[in-house]
Formats: C-alpha cells, structure tokens, sequence
C-alpha cells in the first residue's frame, strides 16, 4: 500500500512544484533584483522561525493557529511520505496521525476566527472555504494512515478497512485540489510567494542575526537619474522579489487596522493596495474580496507586465493618501515593503509624468527655486530663537553641536519648542551653533512626495555646506531631518553622501540628565502621554529616552493603546498635508481622541510636524506640549 501514500504525495508535490514555476516566471519579468535569490534560500527558514513569527506571535491565537495548522499539514505529510521507508511505518504512522489531527485543528481555529461573521479586516471569498480545505486534507490524511495501518487486518474487516481507505483518500485528494487551486491563486499563493519574497527580500537588513538585536532598515534607496526610466509607472518596473511580495500577501488585514489614512477615510487601505498590485501583474486577476480603499473610484483593474498603474489598478488619490508612517510594514507579517512601493510609484509619477496634487506641485517648486518647501526667506528660520541671540557658525569656523533647525522653526507655536532646546542646552553649558539663513530644506518632503532629483540637489547643498564647517555632532529636534540627515544622506554614496553623528533633541537631554548637567523635580499636574513621532520611533527605535524625561519631569504619565512602535501617526507625514486629499475625517483628530481616551490632559510631543497637527484639532482637547517644554519647567536651578 506504500505506494499510494507515494503517488498522493508526489501529485501533490508536482503540482505545486508547477505552480512555482508559473509563478516564478512571472516574477522575473520584473527587473533584476541586484542579489541573488538562490542565496538568500538558505535564511529563509531562519526567516520564517524567528523574523516572521516574531511580527505573528503578537497575536497568541493567530500565532497558535499558523502553527498548528502549517506545521501539522506540511509536517504531517513528510511523516507520511517517511513513513514509505522500510522498517520505520509503525513509527511515522503514529506521528503522521498525530500531526495531521492537529493540522485539523488548526483549520477549526482559523474557521472560529470567522464566526459569527468574518470581521471587516479579514477577506472572504476563497478565505472562508480554506478552512475546509485544509480539515479535508489533514483529517483525509490521517485517516489513511490509520487505514494502512490495518492493511494486514483480518479478511472479516479487511472490506471495512479498504472502504474507509479509499473514502479517506477521496476526502484527501478533495481537499489537496482545494488547496492547489488556493496556492496558484487564492488565499495560499503566499506559501510559495512568501519562500521567493523572504530569500530575495529587498532590505536583508531587517532581518535578526544571532546575537544582534532586531535591526532597523527604513531608510529610502538613491534613484540613479541617469536611467531612462525613473520610479515605476508599470508592474515590469518593480524587481522580481518586490513582485513575490506582492503575491506574499496573506491579506490578514493587520496594515488595514493599523493605516491611519484608512481610519480617516482616505482612499487608502494598504491591503487593498498590495492586492492591486498583485493583480496589476495578471492580465485576468483573481477578484478581491477584502475591504476596499475608502470613497476610491472603481478601477479597470488588470492588464500584465507592461500596463501603467496609475489610473488602471490604483486611484491617484489612494498613492497620495499615505503619509508613509511605516505603520502598515511594521505590522505586515510577511514583512512586505509598502511604501517602498508607494514611493517607487510616487518616483515615477512625479519623474516620469509629472503628475502630482496640485499643492504638492508647489511645494516642489518651492523647494527647487527657493530651497524650503514654503517658499519662505531663509534667514527668517532663525527668527522664532532670535531673542536668545543663539551664535551662526561661519565657514571655516567650528563648535561642538551644530543646531539644526529644520522646516518647524518657521512656525511660531513651534518656536517655544525651540527656545526651550536652546534654554535647556545652555543651562547644560554645552557650545553650539547654527547655520543661519546657510540652512537649506534637508529635502525630505520631496523625497516622500516622490521627487528624487530635487532631494539630491538639496542634498548635495547642505552637504557641501556642512562640509565647511566643523562639528562633534548635529542636534536636531525635528525627526524627519534626524532620519534623512542620519540614514539617507550617507547612502547616497561616497561622491555625495554624507556621514555625520546625528542625535535628536530628546536623547540629547535624555543624555544630559543621566549624567547629572540637568536636574530635575518631578512636577505635580495633569496627567501627560507622550505621542511617538513616527520617524523617531519607527523609523530609528527611539522609544525610551523620551519617556525617561517624562518621568523625570512629570509624577503622572500614561500610556495610550497605540504607542511605541505600534504608534498611530499624527497624518503629518510624507507630504500627506501638501497632497490634500479628501478624508472623512482628520488624522489627527483620530490621534488626539486616542490621547483623550486614555485620559491624557497633556500631549508631549517631540516633533513640529507632529505639533502643527495635534494643535490643529478644534474644539477641547488635551494641551500639547514639547518634551523639552515639559523638561524646561521642571529643571532644578
């Protein structure tokens, strides 16, 4: 009877092995990936145990489920297959049936997940027969091993025995079709996709190493703007593991809750997102039966290789709406890039086409004629310090911090963040400077809003720039200058990057408390919840030294739902506000409710992007504050 278990098996395998192959093919029509793809097999297991079950195990029942349910249809069918091998049936037979019942019951978990009614994040269509599926091929299998196990059984019970074998291997092979048709274009391609995706994927620095802790890769990659081709307008366009990702998708719907855009009711939902382009590759795509982008218009949908996205899968409003917070990527666990994609879309949009939102057409033009993304006059960024009478350091010359201001020191609210820095950093005796009207727009805006030749311009002054002058380090308390300064301005290669030791603001002081240059009393008042800016948070990993302050500064601090890495953004991120796109209601005040629900009467924040929009939300509403504010009023004399 052994060889029945061999040919369910190997017509299972084949078919899969099909499958890739299709798959696989399809995927290399996108441009080379620049590494190879074959290397990168053998992290995958590593990569799948420890980088993927770390995103998934945030969720113990789904974590469970995933676990009990791959392991025992995939572990079980090995046993099964070892099982064939002389001598050791008796042995893989047990472990076959044990393995294969709780595959079963990981496919009654996930089916539990659905009831009464499937919730909003999770899809449907293919997903709710799944379940079957997989309780077909598992409870089928581990019926036939019991069968087998009695082939020597006696001719009173042997017609019994046959029967209920060749029913089991019916149930089997139903649920192994099921499955095969689920893998080549329903809910289990990511089976197969998420093997091509992890071994190819296209920031290997995200992954752990032994001994290392979790890294961080967030940073954007340099455009060459040689090439004739900019950004990506077609499916073609992408690289082979960036089309993998896009079938990896499990469309589990955890970027659906953690989008802040979604929420808002923008014409974003970065499942539906990863979906389109998954489908944008197939002349035909497998309909999508998650939730929608909000209020998008419906779209065509389809069209291979060489059809445009934009205006065919994706409205132009849902590549506008994201705000690039990296909320969705930290909680894909597939660990796909989604603004990597977006942004490589916006590149090519902007580069390439020259169509953008019309108030993010002018601060483009801003940025390329006057170096500031407001148009305003650059010696006026100082004027919010100008009391304080802070020094300019001159070509030539030297200090140990150099100040960097950023776009925030325009606006006046912000201003009393600023003067709270300088008052602090002088009460710390520390020496520093800044650049004066010397001072460009550092180019991040651009960069988001997909224009790479203006950030590389702007790039190239301000490194020439500090090139004239000498420093330990730039401080700065504006996050969005912090990562670009930081992570993108070194990767833009040794003609032109830049590498400097860049701190902000609240590891700054965080640093000057811990070591004594400022004391502080802890100061009674309301209570106070430190929202996380997201490029200082999700981006760099700083969590902690700001709430170090904090306690230091105030008795009571609290802590809302979303905070941490798992931050929600304050909607002022990737020249979302430029972009101007329709909403059913505004980020931020999404983001200040939050503050209010967790009982929060002061919201500390620590970015002047992040400060213009809580200040922004009307009506009663918690005070914003600065970190440094908060510090400044409880620093010891």
């Amino acid at each position: 009877m052994r060889w029945l278990v061999l040919a369910e098996m190997g017509c299972a395998a084949g078919a899969v092995a099909l499958v890739w192959m299709v798959l696989l093919a399809r995927w290399l029509k996108g441009r080379p990936a620049g590494r190879s793809w074959l290397a990168g097999l053998a992290s995958v297991p590593r990569r799948y145990l420890v980088d993927v079950h770390h995103v998934v195990a945030r969720r113990p029942r789904h974590a469970r489920m995933h676990a009990l349910a791959a392991g025992g249809a995939l572990g079980g069918a090995l046993a099964l297959l070892l099982g064939t091998l002389p001598g050791v049936w008796g042995v893989f037979r047990i472990v076959a049936i044990v393995l294969f019942a709780l595959g079963a019951w990981g496919a009654l978990i996930d089916r539990a997940r659905r009831r009464p009614r499937t919730p909003s994040q999770l899809s449907g269509g293919p997903f709710l027969w799944l379940p079957a599926a997989l309780l077909a091929w598992c409870a089928g299998n581990a019926l036939v091993a019991a069968c087998l196990a009695n082939r020597a059984a006696p001719a009173a019970i042997a017609g019994g025995v046959a029967a209920a074998l060749a029913v089991a291997l019916a149930i089997a092979l139903a649920g192994a079709v099921a499955l095969l048709v689920a893998v080549g274009r329903g809910p289990m391609r990511h089976g197969l996709a998420g093997v091509a995706w992890l071994a190819g994927h296209t920031r290997p620095g995200r992954f752990a190493r032994p001994g290392v802790p979790r890294p961080l890769d967030t940073a954007l990659w340099p455009l060459d703007l040689v090439h004739e081709r900019l950004g990506v307008l077609t499916p073609g366009d992408f690289t082979g593991p960036e089309l993998a990702s896009f079938d990896a998708c499990v469309q589990c719907g955890r970027c659906e809750e953690a989008c802040p855009a979604f929420a808002a009711g923008q014409r974003l939902n970065p499942k539906a997102l990863i979906q389109g382009l998954s489908g944008a590759m197939r002349a035909k795509p497998a309909p999508y039966f998650g939730s929608p982008s909000p209020h998008a218009p419906a779209m065509p949908g389809g069209g291979g290789m060489g059809t445009e996205i934009v205006g065919t899968v994706l409205a132009p409003d849902t590549l506008w709406a994201c705000t690039t917070c990296r909320a969705c990527v930290e909680e894909c666990p597939m660990l796909i890039e989604h603004v990597d994609a977006v942004i490589a879309l916006r590149r090519g949009q902007t580069l390439m086409k020259g169509a953008v939102p019309a108030g993010a057409g002018q601060v483009l033009r801003a940025s390329r004629d006057r170096a500031e993304p407001g148009g305003r006059a650059l010696d006026a960024r100082t004027d919010g310090i100008a009391a304080l009478d802070v020094p300019v350091l001159p070509p030539g010359e030297e200090t140990d911090i150099l100040l960097w201001l950023g776009e925030g020191a325009y606006d006046l609210r912000y201003g009393r963040s600023l003067r709270a820095l300088v008052t602090l950093m002088r009460k710390a005796g520390l020496r520093f400077a800044t650049l004066g009207a010397d001072e460009v727009d550092c180019g991040d805006v651009a960069r988001r809003l997909g224009d790479e030749a203006t950030f590389q311009a702007l790039a190239r002054e301000v490194i020439e720039t500090l090139g004239t002058r000498r420093f330990t380090k730039i401080v700065t308390a504006d996050p969005h200058a912090y990562h670009v300064l930081k992570n993108e301005y070194p990767a833009l290669g040794a003609t032109l990057g830049g590498t400097w030791t860049v701190e902000h603001h609240t590891t700054l002081l965080d640093a000057l408390v811990q070591d004594g240059r400022l004391t502080l009393a802890r100061r009674d008042g309301p209570a106070v919840a430190y929202h996380d800016p997201c490029y200082l948070g999700r981006y760099n990993g700083v969590i902690d030294a700001p709430r170090r302050l904090l306690d230091a500064a105030c008795r009571t601090r609290v802590e809302v739902e979303r905070h941490g890495m798992r931050a929600m953004c304050c909607g002022g991120g990737g020249g979302s506000p430029a972009s101007d796109v329709d909403a059913a209601t505004r980020i931020p005040d999404l983001r200040m409710e939050q503050m209010r629900q967790g009982g929060a009467s002061v919201v500390a924040v620590a970015c002047p992007g992040c400060t213009a929009m809580l200040e922004g939300v009307t009506g009663p509403r918690p005070e914003v504050k600065d970190v440094a504010e908060l510090v400044l009023a409880a620093v010891v004399p």
